[in-house]
């Protein structure tokens, strides 16, 4: 058994996490903003919950004690919507609040798993990217790279802290994480929920951008092989699958399988978002090292993980009556 923290514990991955963490004997301590909706964490035995602003050192360190093991970060401002609407929020509590979690976990000794992402690779074109690849990224007048810049930055803290201070620390990048739960704002989830609502699924531009969908299990299993293995110690890891699909493929296999409106609406993005957006054209992962050093890969196909999204959506109302938060 460790004693475990989880900033963002009550989001997406954060929960899945939790329940995860809880059902191996671990005794859990979830920090974040706010407590989770009904529904929201179905743990078989209720963590401790600390609320607060990851901020806020005094508040976070309620939770970061000198007891902990592992310290599972998660905590961040995610998705188009707020990075373009609050891209100042980006940048304090993705970088801010990571230097918080690492200096209190340095303090207790504790082992970080920091959750970075995909989205720091920028717009390199040669994929798929390995985990030293060059970053390729536009102006910084364009919003659509502060989460970028702000996830590399915690990295560029995390290498910091264990080169000088020798702090226990593992980056897990995501690919295109989705599954039960995750904000209507994506475009997995934002299908499902429209499909299961009876609208038309929206898709950016033509719908041939690709990506590597990874199922929120296969991410939540990686990320704990992270924590619990000294080889990763120091470390970055790809997490994600080695399927490429277009978006196109991805909104329409979602459609097949939840029913609902066939036609899509096409989304302009230069007309509705402008200058602050830009999309990436592909977006593959080299995860030869996450297999090498954790013996992990993604192992649940689209159309299985899609299907289980879908079970989950349809017997759990709360998450059909939120509203639709995507930009278009």
């Amino acid at each position: 058994m460790n004693r475990v923290v989880v900033t963002g514990g009550g989001g997406f991955v954060g929960s899945h996490l939790v329940e995860r963490l809880l059902s191996e004997g671990n005794e859990v301590t979830v920090f974040d903003h706010a407590e989770p909706p009904p529904g929201r964490l179905a743990a078989p035995i209720a963590p401790r919950y600390v609320t607060g602003d990851i901020r806020n050192r005094d508040q976070l360190a309620a939770a970061i004690t000198p007891e902990v093991d592992i310290v599972y970060h998660l905590a961040a401002v995610v998705g188009v919507d707020r990075y373009l609407d609050q891209p100042l929020d980006v940048i304090d509590i993705n970088l801010m609040g990571t230097r918080n979690v690492l200096d209190l976990a340095d303090r207790a000794g504790a082992k970080v798993v920091v959750a970075s992402t995909s989205e720091v690779y920028g717009k390199n074109p040669a994929v798929p990217w390995s985990e030293d690849d060059d970053r390729v990224l536009g102006s910084t007048a364009v919003d659509r790279w502060s989460y970028s810049s702000s996830k590399a930055l915690a990295e560029h803290l995390t290498f910091a802290l264990v080169r000088q201070r020798g702090l226990r620390a593992t980056i897990v990048r995501y690919f295109n994480v989705y599954g039960p739960r995750q904000r209507p704002a994506f475009v997995i989830s934002r299908t499902i929920h429209r499909a299961l609502r009876g609208l038309a699924p929206v898709i950016y531009d033509d719908g041939e951008q690709t990506r590597c969908f990874t199922f929120v299990d296969d991410a939540v299993t990686a990320t704990m092989l992270a924590g619990s293995s000294a080889k990763s110690d120091g470390e970055c890891f790809n997490i994600g699958s080695s399927d490429e699909t277009t978006v196109q493929q991805a909104v329409q296999l979602a459609i097949e399988l939840a029913g609902g409106a066939s036609t899509v609406i096409p989304v302009d993005t230069r007309e509705r978002l402008g200058t602050r957006y830009q999309d990436l054209c592909r977006r593959i992962p080299d995860t030869t090292k996450a297999w090498e050093v954790l013996n992990w890969r993604s192992t649940t196909s689209l159309r299985e993980g899609l299907a289980k999204t879908i079970e989950w959506a349809r017997v759990n109302p709360w998450w059909l009556e939120q509203a639709d938060s995507g930009q278009a």
